[in-house]
């Protein structure tokens, strides 16, 4: 191929197009953000830093993506946009430069139970064609290898409106792969009657102990009462055959009940549609308590937990089932496909190729196909959506990262921050907000903000270099090099914690003491079975109060106060002090402003368009009833306490008119992890994902238990932040509780009493027990990575 030469010695005038290099924001003000102005240079690695709640999501994700995503949006038709979520343009005078924007952010993957690995990432939908060209016997299309279609057999007349009618008897077929027992679910249920009602009370009597099914509810208990099929005065246990059979297991039948129609169903069937179709992490704490006490989940005996039909299952490629490709390690899967030689697929063979090596190149070989997407870590959830865009050949796009080195051993970050560069090295913009410092020191620019969190922060302290950043004398620069030393003496054990045959997902058969009385760490690279361990293996009723990294949920109604159930002592001391009932002090119940209806702000919907929130006239955002408002305690009114930060509060409610200690003891628990800065009314939805961790955490120390397991508790904390979470955790283990924690972070593990190291790799090359003793002994005998990591990080 010729290739033209250039003639012209003199270099030509830059192009106007190519002074674009600059993403601009000016005027940024959502959340807490006051007015910040910045220029953040395109086709760079830009890192976002700063104490929890400073600001950095809110200029990050819901000011530079949000716009960008918005913008894109606008490009589609009406038509299609109206199927598309509505964004509201972000709180900022000009944003300029923007590119298109790929998010990949902590939320939690679809936590369908019929969501897989497989199933988020495309890679089932490519296995499924695999075997519908290439397994023997041959059943059908790729929709026959599927959990998620069930087979369906139709037949009737059809009238075909073609010139001269015509009717026509039609037989339809469409085979599926879904296992009929479990419905593709993998599990079944076996429901402890006993957990339902009481045997030895009648309907009337209100035999039903249900979470929620009161004795008046119409659409529950009175249906089964009333329905004419039951004698409400009969003790349930005094039942017939005929009568205890339409009871459990009736099919749905209308009935009439005080001359309204309704629908009676079987108990069994109602409670499987009512509680047991919910993932069990989207539950609310009572009903998921309930479950885990009324319910029984087994793996299903008709397809071995595989959630695929026989015919399915019958189907082989050399001897290999779908269920058997989907339930191999991912490193041994693409090693499997390496080996098949099809001339005829080999395009197909490719792209799955390309994918399964896309999870090793990011550190997830270890997962398999079958595995639930709602058993993911944030970190794991986070990478398997990079996943797709790690063979993009797109540039000039920009990349928003939060925290991807969540969940990441020290071992797995370099791995990170090599993809973080080549993405950028492609011509991307990367954004990254992240707190680590090993991802800090490979940005080409740094933007730090603060100073503190809250309405303390939401400016920029700091833009520049990594080495501008360590002299600037910010918070997080101040904090960029801090190293925890390893103690002098640890404690002393009073107890052992035995684990003993642990062989849950991929652990070893495992024999392991850990003890009580001290502040344990359990690590490894990810996948080694960390969480496998103390989660999947400490006996039952040992008295543990578990913390793991599951998201909290709520709306934009839901704040700290009414999470953590700090409201309820506060509205009954407002109403003791002005003999009123207590509900008045509910913006979600009889004290709510009746036109706003609590929200505080009134919801404009423009259809296709952005909806528009205003503040509430009749209120003024206040959310209460202006007779509310004239009830006071300590003189105060509601919605004035409900403003006030945690520290404030605190004092307030410690002592004087007001003195409530309820209500001071859980202010007390939200100061020691860090949040005396948190107003009590301020919207869930509005918390960064260190607020909500730390959060969870106030909530679940005021659990009874002797020990506490927490999961990655520096999840989303600040450097400076860690310093005030090795202080609490010190004065758990201080006041006599045990505390077991999964970390990755080499601050936390330096200042453990006992280390526990897995691996010595992830998935079945992990699984064992590497290592026991003080961190001490593990940086001097560096005889794993976690020592090699530790040594390296406390200087030794």
């Amino acid at each position: 191929m010729s290739k033209a030469m250039r003639t012209d010695p003199q270099s030509p005038a830059p192009h106007v197009a190519d002074s674009h290099d600059l993403i601009r924001v000016h005027g940024a003000r959502e959340n807490n953000l006051k007015d910040v102005s910045i220029e953040i240079p395109k086709r760079r690695l830009t890192v976002f830093t700063g104490v929890s709640g400073s600001g950095k999501s809110s200029l990050v994700f819901n000011t530079i993506a949000a716009e960008s995503q918005r913008m894109i949006n606008e490009t589609y038709s009406t038509f299609v946009q109206g199927f598309m979520p509505t964004l509201a343009r972000p709180e900022v005078d000009v944003l300029d430069g923007l590119t298109t924007a790929i998010i990949v952010d902590q939320q939690r993957m679809g936590a369908d139970p019929r969501s897989t690995v497989g199933t988020a990432t495309d890679a089932n939908a490519m296995l499924r064609i695999l075997f519908s060209r290439l397994g023997r016997p041959h059943i059908g299309s790729p929709n026959a290898f599927s959990f998620n279609v069930p087979s369906v057999r139709a037949s009737g007349a059809i009238t075909v409106e073609r010139g001269a009618k015509k009717t026509e008897v039609q037989t339809y077929t469409r085979t599926g792969g879904m296992c009929t027992r479990c419905e593709g679910r993998g599990a079944v249920s076996d429901i402890d009657l006993t957990q339902l009602y009481d045997d030895s009370k009648s309907l009337a009597e209100g035999a039903f102990t249900i979470p929620g099914w009161k004795s008046d509810s119409f659409f529950t208990v009175r249906v089964y009462a009333e329905s004419g099929l039951l004698d409400p005065d009969k003790p349930i246990r005094d039942f017939t055959k005929k009568e205890m059979q339409d009871f459990l297991y009736r099919e749905p039948t209308k009935v009439k009940v005080e001359g309204v129609n309704l629908t009676f169903e079987g108990l069994i069937p109602k409670i499987q549609k009512s509680f047991l179709s919910k993932d069990r992490e989207a539950m609310q704490p009572h009903i998921r308590e309930f479950v885990d006490r009324a319910v029984t989940f087994t793996t299903c005996p008709e397809c071995d937990g595989t959630r695929l039909s026989e015919a399915a299952r019958s189907s082989r490629i050399n001897g290999v089932s779908i269920a058997d490709a989907c339930r191999m390690q991912i490193s041994d899967l693409a090693e499997w496909i390496r080996g098949l030689d099809e001339p005829s697929v080999a395009p197909l063979l490719a792209t799955l190729l390309r994918t399964l090596e896309s999870f090793m190149e990011i550190g997830l070989g270890y997962l398999s196909l079958e595995r639930p997407a709602g058993t993911l870590s944030g970190g794991e959830a986070q990478r398997v959506k990079m996943i797709r865009h790690l063979g993009s050949s797109l540039t000039d796009t920009t990349y928003v990262f939060d925290e991807p080195t969540i969940g990441l051993h020290p071992h797995d970050i370099q791995r990170m921050n090599d993809l973080l560069r080549r993405l950028r090295d492609k011509g991307n913009t990367v954004l990254v907000v992240d707190h680590k410092p090993e991802t800090i020191a490979i940005a080409d620019h740094v933007v730090d903000l603060g100073p503190g969190a809250g309405t303390a922060g939401g400016t920029v302290c700091f833009e520049g270099t990594v080495e501008g950043l360590r002299a600037s004398g910010t918070v997080t620069g101040r904090h960029l090099d801090d190293r925890a030393a390893l103690k002098e003496s640890v404690r002393k054990p009073t107890g052992r914690l035995e684990i003993r045959g642990a062989s849950a997902n991929n652990l070893r058969d495992v024999d392991v003491d850990i003890p009580l009385g001290v502040l344990a760490v359990v690590t490894g690279v990810a996948g080694s079975g960390k969480s496998s361990l103390v989660h999947g293996s400490i006996p039952a009723g040992a008295g543990v109060v578990s913390i793991d990294q599951g998201a909290i949920r709520g709306s934009r109604r839901s704040n700290p106060a009414t999470y953590t159930g700090l409201l309820d002592p506060i509205r009954k001391a407002f109403a003791k002090a002005n003999g009123v009932k207590p509900a008045l002090f509910s913006a979600n119940s009889e004290g709510a402003c009746p036109a706003c209806n609590g929200a505080g702000v009134i919801f404009t919907d423009l259809a296709m368009m952005a909806g528009v929130s205003t503040v509430c006239e009749e209120c003024d955002g206040k959310r209460f009833q202006a007779s509310v408002l004239e009830h006071r305690l300590g003189g105060r009114d509601i919605s004035e306490v409900l403003a006030m930060p945690v520290a404030e509060a605190e004092e307030f409610f410690g002592g004087g008119q007001a003195r409530t200690p309820a209500a001071h003891a859980i202010l007390g628990r939200l100061a020691d992890v860090g949040l005396g800065y948190l107003s009590l009314g301020q919207p869930l939805t509005t918390l960064s994902g260190g607020e909500r961790q730390r959060l969870k955490l106030a909530t679940r120390m005021a659990d009874k238990g002797g020990v506490y397991v927490l999961d990655e508790p520096t999840t989303g904390l600040h450097l400076a932040d860690v310093e005030q979470l090795l202080g609490l955790l010190d004065r758990l283990v201080d006041s006599g509780k045990s505390v077991i924690v999964i970390e990755h972070h080499q601050a936390v593990m330096a200042h453990a009493d006992w280390i526990i190291d897995l691996g010595p790799g992830a998935g079945h090359d992990g699984g064992r027990i590497v290592f026991e003793g003080t961190p001490a002994d593990l940086v001097a005998a560096r005889s794993t990575l976690t020592g090699e990591h530790l040594a390296a990080y406390v200087g030794a």
